[in-house]
This record gives C-alpha cells, structure tokens and sequence, in this order.
C-alpha cells in the first residue's frame, strides 16, 4: 500500500514551494511557471529519458539514487528535480549551495536522520549549483551519502569530474544533459504561447515560425533564456501595442536589454571573446580591462581562471610551458582564498599569459592526429611496438625489435620510427620559432633529421 507523502514543511519556507506559490501568483518567470512536473512534460534527452532508460525507470519507479544532473544552463537540470518531487514517495529537500549554510545542511541531515529510524522514510536532498560548495561542504555530505541516510541529487553547470571530489562523485551516477536543439525550443516557445493557465497564452499573441526559429537559436540551447526572451517580446508588445511576434518585434525587444551583459547573453560571449583574442595578440592592457569587464557583470572568477587554464595550452604552449603552471597556481589560489583577494591572482595570470610567447603547435598537433585518425581508421600497432607479457606474444613476434632508448647515446634511437607503418614521415607537431619552442624546434630537427 502506498504511504500518502508528508509535506516537507510550511510549502512558502522550501524553494520549490516559495516557486508554486509565485507560479499561482502569476508573478514568477515565464521559465518557471512552465516548468513541467511530470516526465511527459519534459522536451528534448530522448536518449536519456527513453523508455526503460536508468533515468525513467529510477524517477517512474521511485527508485531515485544518489545522482549529479551535469548540464549547461537551461538544460533541464532543476526541471528534472521537480519532477522527482513530484514523483517520489520520499521526504524531498531542495537545498541551495548558493543560498544555504553548513548549519541548515546539519539541520536538514539530523531531520533524515530521525526520519528514517522512526517512519523508515527516504530523504532526498536536491543541491542545486553543488560546484558552488567547497571540498569541506562536499564532505560533509560523502558520510551520509554512505550510510544511506540521505539520498543526494546535485545540479552542476561545471565537469563533475572537477567540480566534485571524487570520494563523492564515486557514490553518484553522473547523467549528461545536452543543450537543448533548436526544435525542442520551439515546441516549448509554442507550449508557453498557448498555455492560458501558466504561459502567455491570454494575450491571444500569434507568432510566425521565423520570429521563433530567431529566439530558440539565439538562446544556444538554454530553455530558459529562450522563454525569457519570449516573454521579454511579449511585454515589448503589450507596452507598444503592436500586434504579432515577428523578427521585426524580436529585434525591437531585444534592442531594450540592458547594457551590463547577463552571464548566458551574447554580448557575454562577445566579452569572452575580446578577453581571449586580447591574450592571444599580446595586448595585457586590453586583456586585463575584458577580464575586470566580466568579473564586474558578475562572471563567476572560476570561469575566468577556467578560460585561462585552457588559454596557457591551447594559445601558449610549449613557448612557455610555465605558463600553464602560472593559470594552474591561479585556479588554485583562487579556490584557497575566494574573492576579492583572488583578484590578484588573476591579474597576474592575466598580464602573464598576455605577454607569453604564443604557439599553437600543440593545438595543431592533435588536431591533425585525429584528422589522421578519422581519415585512416584505427591503424594497427607495429608489432616491435606491442605489448609482450605473455610467451604466446613473445611467439607471435610482439615487442620484436624494439630498441629502448635509454641504451642508445643521447637517448634516442637513430632512425626508429614509431607511428604506424602507413604514417611514418608524417609531422604533426611542429613547433614554432618563439619561445621555449625555439630550443624545441632546433632539436626535433636534429632529432627527425636522422629519419
């Protein structure tokens, strides 16, 4: 028999039920009030949300474990979270990394605590933004996690293989949620536009296919800020009296924006742009004044020093290896003592990666490693090349050959070759004269000069 659900508590004091209230209100987001509560609500993830999939069968069957929702904003990460509120027989717990405390979390474990000895009732804890927690507030959760008292489900933007520790993330099923397609958008723009009770649809707007078509590519996958978008039309319309939503009315709404970015806007990524393509041209005047530009419309810091970490291999490189060393100390630096002490350190990464000699030589080199390697196919090992542990290997002539280079003078092997047969000669890496790379450049002449 099922047990009919107990309220978590006052339905106004949970972020959830503070969201229904509003939604019933009409005075929530668009986004919101369309937030669907059940599965078949849910657009887009086919392959994730398939029937008979891990995720279906563990919400359907109320069967929730501990999980990481791992998406890009407006993916569907908290919509998936009220549909396990709404489908679960469990205590169900929302709980911000943004907004909540290590207190409130020792409160809301003890209460599960009691719960399960007394009534034998699950606790999930919904974490949104759970990247946003510190190594200390994420251990805080692995004990209970462990012990089963709790059941956690966490929401990152951020790879949960970084933003996670791993003694967590390894008691957690991790499921991907792609950005949502262009379609998908579309179907959810039109839902909101009929939908009298939730949407907009009392206005009676009628929309053509390339005014939605513009708003859903716009927004890059993001649900929310395709619907936010729609409603910001709507308003622009009801405010002017215009009639339809048309390009023209998209172009008119958008044209009223504010001018300090939002973090998911378009000119968030023209700053991005302008701070890397400032770095890569060595200009730390222009890349530091783009840097404090997103860190004063609120850039989250680590999202600057992410884009530095990938900037001193992608753009730096072997020119000056230590730069990656410097954007490495930086992201670490600014986990050890937050904000706006951090600021100096990403400063000084800043100027640095702007004024290292620059090479993508490195970038290039896988690049035409997997052009080989789609062109060509999985190519078979050389046999001096293999592997021998085994008498039956050592027969069939694995490890025959080979040279170690340690034995030879100098290191290296005169001559040998080492990619498949059908490759050898093939350059993939070449260095550029700036730099570390300069020295790099001269010996790997030497060096392939003998092949």
């Amino acid at each position: 028999m099922t047990r009919p659900r107990r309220p978590t508590t006052d339905p106004s004091a949970t972020l959830f039920g503070a969201a229904a209230q509003k939604r019933a209100a009409g005075g929530a987001p668009l986004a919101d009030r369309m937030r669907p509560a059940s599965l078949a609500g849910v657009v887009g993830h086919r392959r994730l949300l398939a029937p008979g999939s891990l995720l279906t069968q563990a919400i359907e069957g109320d069967r929730v474990r501990s999980m990481i929702l791992w998406g890009p904003p407006g993916s569907g990460k908290t919509t998936l979270a009220h549909v396990v509120s709404a489908a679960t027989e469990s205590f169900f717990v929302p709980f911000s990394a943004v907004l909540g405390s290590v207190g409130e979390l020792r409160e809301i474990v003890a209460a599960a605590r009691e719960r399960l000895a007394y009534h034998g009732e699950r606790t999930i804890v919904f974490v949104d933004e759970i990247h946003r927690f510190n190594k200390a507030q994420q251990d805080a959760f692995l004990p209970h996690v462990e012990d089963g008292t709790i059941v956690l489900v966490g929401a990152t933007t951020e790879n949960p293989s970084f933003a996670i520790n791993a003694a967590l993330l390894s008691r957690c099923k991790v499921f991907r949620l792609e950005a949502l397609a262009t379609e998908d958008l579309v179907t959810l723009l039109r839902r909101a536009l009929a939908d009298a009770e939730h949407g907009l649809g009392s206005r009676g707007l009628a929309a053509n296919d390339d005014a939605l078509a513009a708003i859903a590519e716009a927004a890059r996958g993001d649900a929310r800020r395709a619907l936010s978008t729609l409603d910001l039309v709507a308003d622009h319309l009801e405010a002017t009296g215009g009639g339809g939503i048309t390009l023209q009315a998209v172009a008119a709404a958008e044209s009223h924006r504010t001018l300090l970015y939002d973090k998911s806007g378009e000119e968030h990524y023209n700053v991005v742009s302008a701070f890397i393509k400032s770095m890569r041209g060595s200009d730390p005047d222009a890349a530091v004044y783009w840097m404090m530009r997103m860190l004063e419309a609120g850039d989250d810091p680590l999202f600057v020093a992410r884009r530095m970490l990938i900037f001193a291999s992608e753009d730096v490189g072997n020119a000056d290896a230590r730069a990656l060393l410097v954007a490495s100390a930086t992201d670490a630096t600014l986990r050890r003592v937050g904000m706006p002490e951090g600021l100096y350190a990403l400063a000084q990464a800043c100027t640095y990666l702007a004024s290292a000699p620059k090479s993508n030589a490195a970038t290039l080199a896988w690049k035409r490693a997997r052009e080989l390697i789609e062109a060509r196919g999985a190519l078979p090992v050389p046999l001096k090349l293999r592997n021998a542990p085994t008498k039956l290997m050592k027969d069939e002539g694995y490890g025959e050959g080979y040279k170690d280079a340690h034995d030879h003078e100098g290191g290296v092997v005169a001559g040998e070759t080492y990619l498949p047969d059908e490759l050898v000669g093939a350059r993939l890496y070449e260095p550029v004269d700036r730099g570390e790379e300069t020295r790099i450049r001269e010996r790997l002449a030497k060096l392939r000069g003998g092949k």
